[in-house]
C-alpha cells in the first residue's frame, strides 16, 4: 500500500463556477499522462492527492456543515471533465460522492459534522459494496453483529471496491442482526481491514477496483448509518449514484472523439479512392466524424437535462419528481453507454491500421468504455423507461437506479 498523505490541507471551493474552472484544470493535467498510466497501470496517488487538495471532492457536501452544496448539474459536469482526460480517475471518486450522499440521507447531524468535516479535510471515501458468488449484486453475505458494549463488529469479503485502495475510509455494505443493509464507515488502516489489490480488468485498468477483506472489525455505533431506510420513500439515491456512472461514459466518448480527430488530423491517411490529399478531406471520414460528434452532443445534452431534472426533483421531492429523475437519468445512461462505445469503436475505422497499434494505446479508449459500461447494464434501463412512458409506472426504488 502506498502511504497516503493524511494531513488536512484541502481548499474549500465556493460555488459552482470554481469547481468547473478547478476541473478543468486539473482535467487538462491528467490528461497528459493518462495513456502512460494506463500502459503500464500506474497508480494515480499523486493524482488523487491533487483532487483532494484541490477542494473538489467536498463539493456536495451542504453548506450548514462548510462545503459548497453545489447542484448536481456541476458535480456531473465535473465528473465529465475529468473522465474526458482519464476515465479511471473519474471513476475511483465515485464512490466518494455516493456516500457523501448517504450520509446527507440517513446520517445523524452528529455523523454528518464528524463525516463531512473528514470530507473538507480531503479525506477521501472508498467502497465495498460489491460481492462474488452471491444470488445477484444485491445480495450481500457481510455481517454486522452487534457487540455486549453497544459497538459492532464487521466480517466479510468483497469485490470490485473501487476506490478502497486509495480511501482514509471505506463504507461496508453489510446486514445487520435484522437483516437489515447498513453503512459502516471504516478507517482504512482499521484492524481486520485488508485492501488487496487483484483488480485485472482490460479497462479502468488504474482503478485499483479490488477486493477488500473484513475480519472482526471493530465499529463504533456512530459510524453506522441505517442504510435501508434511504429507500423508504421518495429518494434520489439512486439517481445521483447513476448520473456520475452516465457522466464517466460521456466523458469517454468526449474524449476518445477528440483523440480521434487529432489522430485523423496528423497520422492518419486518406483512402486513395477519395482523390483528396488528406484524410481531413475525405468525405466519408467527414461523414462518420459529424455522425459521432452528434450522438456524443446527444449525450452530453441528455447528460445535463437529467442532472437539471434530479436538481428540480431536490427542490420538491415526492413520488412523481423522483420518479422523473430516475428516469431521465436512465435515458441519460443508456444515451451515454451507447456514444461511449460507438465512439470508441469507430476510433480505428477512421484511423486506419495505424490507429491499432499498441504503442499509440488509442485501444484504451474501448477498453475503458466497454468496462465501465459494464455497470448496470441499460437493457433494464430501457424496460424502466418503456414501462413508464406506456402505463405510468414508477421506476422501483433502489441504489442503481
Amino acid at each position: 500500500m502506498t502511504e497516503l498523505d493524511t494531513r488536512p490541507r484541502a481548499a474549500v471551493l465556493t460555488g459552482p463556477d470554481e469547481a468547473v474552472d478547478v476541473a478543468a484544470r486539473l482535467a487538462a493535467t491528467f490528461a497528459a499522462g493518462a495513456a502512460e498510466r494506463d500502459a503500464h497501470r500506474v497508480l494515480p496517488v499523486a493524482e488523487l492527492d491533487q483532487l483532494s487538495d484541490s477542494g473538489l471532492l467536498a463539493i456536495s457536501v451542504p453548506r450548514e456543515f462548510g462545503g459548497a452544496d453545489v447542484p448536481t448539474e456541476t458535480v456531473v459536469t465535473v465528473f465529465r471533465l475529468l473522465a474526458a482526460a482519464d476515465p479511471g480517475l473519474a471513476q475511483i471518486p465515485h464512490s466518494h460522492f455516493v456516500y457523501v450522499e448517504a450520509l446527507r440521507r440517513t446520517g445523524t447531524p452528529e455523523q454528518q459534522r464528524y463525516f463531512f468535516g473528514e470530507v473538507l479535510a480531503g479525506k477521501r471515501f472508498g467502497n465495498a459494496q460489491s460481492e462474488a458468488g452471491t444470488k445477484h449484486v444485491q445480495d450481500y453475505r457481510t455481517r454486522l453483529r452487534a457487540r455486549p458494549d453497544g459497538g459492532f463488529v464487521l466480517d466479510g469479503l468483497k469485490h470490485y471496491a473501487t476506490g478502497a485502495y486509495f480511501a482514509h475510509w471505506i463504507p461496508v455494505l453489510a446486514k445487520d442482526d435484522g437483516d437489515r443493509l447498513v453503512v459502516a464507515y471504516v478507517p482504512r488502516d482499521a484492524a481486520g481491514v485488508t485492501v488487496v489489490d487483484d483488480w485485472d480488468g482490460m479497462g479502468q485498468r488504474i482503478t485499483a477496483s479490488g477486493s477488500v477483506e473484513l475480519s472482526g472489525v471493530r465499529v463504533p455505533a456512530e459510524h453506522v448509518l441505517p442504510h435501508h431506510q434511504t429507500f423508504d420513500g421518495p429518494q434520489l439515491y439512486g439517481a445521483r449514484a447513476q448520473i456520475l456512472h452516465a457522466a464517466i461514459d460521456t466523458g469517454i466518448a468526449r474524449g476518445a472523439l477528440g483523440e480521434a480527430a487529432e489522430f485523423v488530423r496528423t497520422t492518419a491517411r486518406p483512402w486513395f479512392e477519395a482523390g483528396v490529399e488528406h484524410a481531413t478531406e475525405d468525405p466519408l471520414t467527414v461523414q462518420r466524424f459529424g455522425e459521432l460528434e452528434v450522438a456524443v452532443r446527444a449525450a452530453e445534452a441528455l447528460l445535463g437535462e437529467a442532472a437539471r431534472t434530479v436538481d428540480t426533483a431536490a427542490n420538491a421531492l415526492d413520488d412523481d419528481s423522483a420518479a422523473a429523475a430516475s428516469v431521465a437519468v436512465a435515458v441519460a445512461k443508456a444515451a451515454a453507454d451507447r456514444a461511449a462505445l460507438e465512439v470508441t469503436n469507430a476510433l480505428f475505422e477512421l484511423g486506419g491500421t495505424r490507429s491499432a497499434l499498441d504503442s499509440l494505446n488509442l485501444h484504451r479508449h474501448w477498453r475503458n468504455a466497454r468496462t465501465h459500461t459494464l455497470h448496470d447494464p441499460v437493457r433494464w434501463k430501457f424496460q424502466h423507461i418503456g414501462r413508464h412512458l406506456l402505463t405510468g409506472t414508477p421506476p422501483p426504488r433502489h441504489g442503481v437506479l
